[in-house]
């Protein structure tokens, strides 16, 4: 009866989403070769994807830059805990300008007088506690601009400073066609593995800055896609130390074919490509691919019960693998579905087993 009544309520709560659009299914091929190729489209991405696998260091390489830009939080935020925004460029660049210039919100930790410590200019040594806790937030797909703010300032209240990003083609970063993030997750083959590849890349980057600001215990935690591109940057950016990641799957590709949230998606690539494909063809962003690369990652895996959007045999099939290959981990069991973890009193018990294991492990 319980699960009846989760997954109505799954259903309701996707419901309330009303502009999902059905884009046609397209291989992406200009998103990997501009210049033309030979090979009909599924092979020559399949020999994309084993080159993308096979050398995922330069892939999902992330080239230092110094060209960060601190934007002050008006005192009436910096009171709320923000202290400002953190502006970079992005390692990839896009045909969509505006997505190309990542933007990241800092919540530090506040100084006994109660005001948050602010780290306006990216300097070695700058942090006001070296050596001190900090993490990147990797909001849900189609977050708005509020998305786990609330989640960043409980960070700070408890010691560890979080700075939220922003994903590609979210919030700020979407171009005026779109009302959507629908390019980041979409039935158009390349350009999906090439956005999530961006948005690695740009989580690489903000980790880069909180190294500059002098911290050196850093996390990284993620929910729903934030959560397995969160897994992705940790697998390839060593100063990482622990992982917090809020609905799992290890594919990619199940996910989208069978879940609720991307019911609109599925529609797109019915009849153009079947599941083993896909899953052949989206092996770089999918967290299977890169499992051995966390043995030295601390790992927090949590699921909800009654998800429709991840279901629950994707997240039980990586549990279990973290499991066969002894890699660090740790399991939570939320007792609700995908969307009503964001709901009262569901929210408050994810946001507590987040905290508690970065707490823990940094």
């Amino acid at each position: 009866m319980l699960g009846l009544f989760f997954h109505a309520w799954e259903r309701r709560l996707a419901a309330v989403t009303k502009d999902r659009i059905v884009r046609p299914f397209e291989w992406g091929l200009d998103w990997v070769s501009p210049d033309g190729h030979r090979a009909p489209p599924h092979q020559h991405l399949r020999a994309w994807a084993d080159d993308c696998v096979r050398d995922s260091d330069a892939f999902f390489g992330a080239p230092p830059t110094n060209d960060y830009r601190f934007d002050p939080a008006p005192p009436e935020v910096r009171r709320q805990g923000e202290a400002g925004t953190v502006r970079f460029p992005s390692a990839l660049a896009t045909p969509h300008e505006r997505n190309n210039t990542v933007s990241a919100r800092w919540f530090p930790v506040a100084t006994p007088d109660g005001d948050p410590r602010d780290r306006r200019l990216p300097a070695a040594g700058a942090a006001s506690d070296p050596g001190g806790r900090a993490v990147v937030v990797l909001p849900q797909w189609n977050s708005d601009a509020e998305g786990h703010v609330g989640l960043c300032r409980l960070f700070a209240r408890t010691g560890i400073s979080a700075l939220r990003l922003t994903l590609p083609y979210h919030d700020e970063r979407m171009p005026p066609e779109l009302t959507r993030a629908d390019y980041i997750v979409s039935s158009n083959i390349a350009r999906t593995v090439q956005v999530c590849r961006q948005a690695v890349m740009d989580a690489r980057r903000a980790v880069a800055w909180l190294a500059l600001q002098g911290f050196t215990r850093i996390g990284i935690v993620g929910t729903s896609l934030g959560s397995c591109l969160s897994l992705l940057t940790a697998a390839h950016e060593p100063r990482i130390r622990a992982q917090a990641l809020n609905h799992v799957s290890p594919w990619f590709a199940d996910v989208v074919w069978r879940g609720l949230s991307t019911r609109h998606v599925r529609e797109g690539l019915d009849g153009h490509i079947d599941l083993d494909t896909l899953r052949d063809l989206w092996r770089p962003i999918s967290p299977w691919t890169y499992l051995d690369r966390v043995r030295d990652t601390r790992t927090l895996l949590v699921y909800a019960r009654y998800d429709l959007t991840f279901p629950v045999d994707l997240s039980r099939t990586l549990v279990e693998e973290f499991r066969r290959r002894n890699l660090p981990h740790e399991v939570r069991l939320l007792p609700c579905g995908h969307y009503s973890t964001g709901v009262a009193p569901f929210k408050y018990y994810d946001g507590y087993l987040l905290v508690q294991f970065l707490r823990r492990n940094l």
